[in-house]
């Protein structure tokens, strides 16, 4: 991404120089691509408004941030957008889904995403789950309204946001306490921003009323899309006390009929309006734009007012962007307690009064009417509260949101030798535990085949070993695969309990798959001779039971462990399990692929890229150039899904799984950066092509914070590594699958690109140093 620089200046600050004048832009800042996703210009609604403010007003007062608007449309509506990246389909799944992919493959910093119920597809809206599980950048939401009394839908859809999102932009304090206490939203996540607002000068109402032909009129006005929501009936109710006391004032009801009023009962709510004013004599003392007006109008006839009414009767309104307008303003306004008047009147700016009451809206505005340096000093006081939501002030707090969510990815990552410390803290004398609790072996969850025959494969390759620890660690694994195999049931068993009783009489395909592949390597690789022939012994035993299985990660691991086997001695048996597998392999390709899916099935998995090794294993053990140039092009295809567009690996999310020809970017696990660098040294051993070299690295760095998140999540010092990396960071946890990924993985790098993974000159590992964000959330660093 280029970099770009915005001009450096600061202006003194007289008196009479603008807050606008006096912002501070900074120079050398990366740029930011950002995606917006919302309802936007020229649909009218106040979300539609809201997006292009933030859109603009990012562009004016910070460049260095480039916005993409993802517009939500409705089929048919033949709205002209410009200026926009792509349209939304609120009401098509699938759109949404290109959309995600879209705004994945344009490098995006982070994703913005304006959130209310009603403009998304769905019940409630919930197509915004499905596609905010598809985005890999951080998300950040604003939360236009936050329910305190949701509908068990609403609050799923809302929850499931919240878990998502790196950031959350709120307008009111209290819609941030609501968020912490309903909904479990991590403090450090929530933000408060109040709604931005221009910078125009003060006490112009009589310049503006003159442009009006208002002149000697004192205008009350409301602004918005008419609807019984706005409580216009209880201001024209009150006309009556007011006109009065003071005839000469006039009430402007400024705004279009919300437009599905319109499509359900036409005009019937305006005209209903207007006959009560008619009922009540009042009619000549009210005047209708009945225009939808944009934002610089509306600014003006702001200018052209007195005193500003908002008497909503619903009192759960977080943001009313008119209600910020009218205050930066400077003007006098008389509200009903919503959430954003409650807080951006309180101290005198604005007059609160009780919902649906017209003898209240009277008293307010008489009193106001009634003493004109009241209404000056209050004027004043609004004007002065405006100065801390005016559009620069708004841009600065956006920028920094925005800032704050971005994950940076390193680039790097250190050379040096991972500590044994991890595997040996995670096992006992039964074999290596399964799950931890952060670092913490977590007992409960016992034992599993998978985890001890990756710590078997790893203790016959780990570098500076004593002789006597590694012959131990080895024996206290193939023992715990040895007592897994079930004779009776020609399988191994998975899950073993903490007091060494198994859960199961046979354990899952691929683990059985995994020992074969783990025997074949411990005859290729184990220093032992008496371990090598014991590891000979039960693959021959258990070969022909497991090499029967159609699961294709099965089929391959037991092809990848014949083909060690094969490197270790001939074997007529292994060679046949290895050949009768490429030929499974290959037809499962001929089956499930098409023009856009070079794939064996129609679902990504986990340890996807095993499958195209195994083919290339099999093609280089077995001389056969075609089941090469198959695994070839099949990893460059799963290589190119697992490629963020920014170059850094991306691996198949765990959330993926399951869904047919789609592929989701969470929760991301080191299993597959392993599985990923595994095949990468087999391609390269098969090639000599660089580009496996690059991939491999790219997927070794994903352990450093080459990643969607910029958190590193290996340690060298302790040899441990995070379980994961979710929406929000890494999953602390430190399992066995986890750390063994990492440690196998360095040992792949190592023949792969030694210099990349070798130890550096002074032999010191790489120290996890917990540098953070200014909210002290994100460790992003090695040193």
């Amino acid at each position: 991404m280029d970099a770009r620089r915005a001009d450096a200046f600061v202006f003194s600050q007289p008196e009479s120089r603008s807050a606008t004048e006096l912002i501070t832009f900074r120079s050398a800042r990366p740029a930011r691509r950002l995606a917006v996703v919302g309802n936007y210009v020229p649909r009218k609604c106040g979300i539609a408004t809201f997006t292009a403010d933030l859109t603009e007003q990012l562009a004016r007062f910070r460049p260095e941030i480039d916005v993409d608007v993802w517009a939500l449309d409705d089929a048919g509506d033949e709205i002209a957008y410009r200026g926009v990246a792509g349209t939304i389909d609120r009401a098509d799944t699938a759109a949404y889904a290109r959309a995600a992919d879209a705004i994945n493959a344009s490098g995006a910093d982070a994703v913005w995403l304006q959130h209310e119920y009603g403009i998304f597809g769905g019940a409630d809206g919930e197509l915004v789950c499905d596609f905010v599980d598809r985005l890999a950048a951080p998300l950040i939401v604003t939360c236009h309204t936050v329910l305190t009394n949701p509908s068990e839908n609403q609050r799923r859809i809302l929850e499931h946001l919240v878990e998502r999102a790196s950031r959350i932009m709120v307008m009111s304090q209290r819609s941030r306490d609501l968020l912490l206490r309903n909904y479990d939203a991590p403090p450090h996540v929530v933000e408060v921003i109040e709604h931005g607002a221009p910078d125009r000068p003060f006490g112009r109402e009589e310049e503006f009323k003159a442009r009006r032909g208002l002149a000697g009129k004192t205008v009350l006005t409301t602004f918005g899309l008419l609807g019984p929501g706005k409580g216009l009936e209880t201001v024209i109710e009150a006309l009556p006390a007011i006109l009065e006391r003071h005839p000469n004032v006039l009430y402007r009801i400024v705004g279009a009929t919300h437009p599905n009023l319109v499509a359900r009962d036409g005009e019937s709510y305006r005209e209903g309006l207007k006959a009560c004013a008619e009922r009540l004599g009042v009619a000549d003392a009210i005047e209708w734009d009945e225009s939808f007006v944009e934002t610089d109008e509306l600014l003006d006839q702001l200018e052209a007012c007195d005193i500003y009414l908002t008497p909503y009767p619903g009192l759960q309104q977080s943001t009313s962007g008119t209600l910020s307008y009218a205050v930066a303003l400077g003007k006098a306004v008389v509200s009903t307690p919503y959430v954003h008047a409650s807080e951006l009147l309180a101290d005198g700016v604005g007059v609160l009064i009780e919902p649906n009451s017209p003898d209240a809206i009277a008293k307010a505005v008489c009193g106001l009417l009634d003493d004109p340096y009241a209404l000056a000093a209050m004027k004043a006081r609004a004007y002065a509260r405006g100065r801390e939501t005016i559009w620069p002030r708004f841009a600065a707090a956006t920028a920094a949101l925005i800032e704050h969510a971005v994950a940076d990815p390193a680039r790097e990552a250190p050379r040096a030798r991972p500590s044994f410390h991890a595997v040996r803290a995670m096992s006992d004398g039964t074999g290596m535990y399964q799950h931890a609790i952060g670092i913490i072996p977590d007992r409960r969850h016992g034992y599993c085949l998978d985890d001890n025959v990756r710590a078997l494969m790893l203790v016959n390759q780990a570098q500076g070993l004593d002789p006597h620890e590694r012959q131990s660690l080895a024996m206290t694994y193939a023992a715990f695969v040895q007592d897994a195999w079930n004779p009776d049931k020609q399988g191994f068993r998975n899950f073993m309990r903490f007091d060494r009783s198994w859960c199961e009489d046979l354990g899952s395909e691929d683990s059985n798959g995994r020992a074969i592949w783990t025997l074949g390597r411990t005859a290729q690789d184990s220093s032992d001779p008496d371990i090598r022939d014991w590891a000979i012994q039960l693959y021959d035993q258990t070969l022909p039971a497991i090499a029967k299985s159609e699961s294709p990660r099965t089929v391959a691991f037991v092809m990848l462990g014949a083909a060690a086997m094969l490197r270790a001695r001939p074997h007529a048996p292994s060679a046949e399990a290895l050949r009768d597998g490429a030929e499974f392999l290959e037809r499962l390709l001929g089956g499930a692929r098409r023009p856009d899916w070079a794939w064996f099935e129609a679902v990504l998995g986990y340890d996807n890229p095993r499958l195209p090794q195994a083919l290339i294993e099999a093609g280089e053990t077995l001389g056969n150039k075609s089941w090469t140039e198959i695994g070839l092009e099949t990893l460059a295809w799963i290589n190119e899904r697992q490629t963020a567009a920014d170059g850094y690996f991306r691996p198949i999310g765990s959330e993926t799984f399951g869904r047919e020809y789609a592929q989701l970017p969470f929760d991301q696990q080191p299993l597959e950066a392993h599985a990923a660098i595994d095949a990468a040294l087999s391609a390269y051993r098969a090639t000599g092509d660089k580009r496996w070299q690059e991939h491999g690295t790219a997927a070794w760095r994903w352990f450093f914070g080459a990643n969607d998140r910029g958190v590193v999540l290996a340690d060298m010092e302790s040899g441990r590594c995070r379980d994961g990396l979710t929406p929000r960071g890494a999953n602390m946890n430190c399992g066995a699958e986890s750390i063994l990924a990492f440690q196998l993985g360095h040992y792949s790098m190592l023949a792969l690109a030694p210099d990349v993974a070798g130890d550096s000159k002074s032999g010191a590992a790489g120290k996890l140093v917990e540098h953070r964000n200014k909210d002290g959330q994100r460790p992003l660093a090695y040193t």
